[in-house]
């Protein structure tokens, strides 16, 4: 469970905690513990923890972060969207000046 983070240090933090949990302490408590997790994701795991309502948190936190994720994609796509079009601008700039520029120079020399 822990090798599928992708992250060393989320890792060691999950085999942290599962020992932790394996000793008889809640999981909120190493969840704090290590750091490496977000405040509110280790209040809302308390708290589905208090209330017997784990699936309920963790399905709220899952939905917090995949708002986010949605809003932070919209924003980088809506700031490579200009640039995008100036890049393509240029290029298109580049070469109709590269077609032009030998047939108006052919057409200067015939004068």
């Amino acid at each position: 469970m822990a090798r599928s983070a992708g992250n060393r240090v989320i890792e060691k933090a999950i085999q942290f905690v599962r020992a932790k949990i394996s000793e008889g302490k809640n999981i909120a408590g190493p969840l704090a513990d290590v750091k490496v997790f977000p405040p509110m994701v280790v209040q809302m795991i308390g708290v589905g923890e208090t209330t017997g309502a784990m699936d309920t948190m963790l399905g709220k936190v899952a939905d917090f972060y995949d708002d986010e994720v949605d809003v932070a994609v919209s924003s980088i796509t809506s700031m490579i969207e200009p640039l995008m079009m100036v890049f393509l601008g240029g290029t298109v700039g580049f070469f109709m000046i590269a077609m032009y520029l030998p047939i108006f120079s052919m057409a200067g020399g015939i004068k």
